[in-house]
């Protein structure tokens, strides 16, 4: 298939045009990543998304993991700090050792909200 001669002029604006946005904003990475171990102190998490995230909108919660499950009813928010339009951050308090969970919940600009766990463990040593 040839295009026409007309339209050929028209391929380098067609080529910045913004892609179609995203239905939803998933996670491509965090520290602590999903399952790491860590040695507790002083820890930034950091959540990264594949799109932009209204960031007064959207969340991180921390809470313990218990045996048996649980609810939220142990869950801590935690302060968001500046960061990029496809990441939340927050600075981890001093945790014990024992396994733990970043709760996460965004809204993408979209207007569309998606939520996820990363779990992780904090060892206690250094």
């Amino acid at each position: 298939m040839t295009l026409p001669r007309r339209v050929l002029p028209l391929l380098p604006a067609l080529a910045i045009l913004p892609a179609r946005a995203e239905a939803h904003a998933l996670v491509t990475g965090s520290e602590p990543a999903s399952g790491a171990r860590i040695p507790g102190g002083d820890v930034m998490a950091v959540v990264r998304f594949n799109s932009r995230i209204d960031h007064s909108r959207s969340q991180l919660l921390l809470a313990p993991v218990r045996d048996g499950g649980g609810g939220t009813a142990d869950e801590t928010r935690l302060e968001l700090t500046p960061s990029p339009d496809t990441e939340l951050r927050a600075r981890l308090p001093a945790l014990p050792p024992g396994r733990w969970r970043i709760r996460w919940q965004v809204l993408a600009l979209d207007g569309h909200i998606t939520r996820g766990d990363i779990p992780f463990a904090v060892t206690g040593g250094r």
